[in-house]
């Protein structure tokens, strides 16, 4: 059986709905938007 620890440093990074680019995640992060495509001023 897998590590935990293991399994989720394995797990593929999340990818933006818009842009398709990789999102740094947030300790509390469940959005599907980058920084970029989700800023206020967009």
């Amino acid at each position: 059986m897998q590590n935990v620890i293991e399994f989720f440093r394995t797990l593929p990074k999340k990818k933006c709905k818009q842009c398709g680019s990789d999102i740094v995640e947030k300790a509390d992060c469940y959005g599907n938007l980058c920084d970029e495509c989700d800023h206020p001023a967009r």
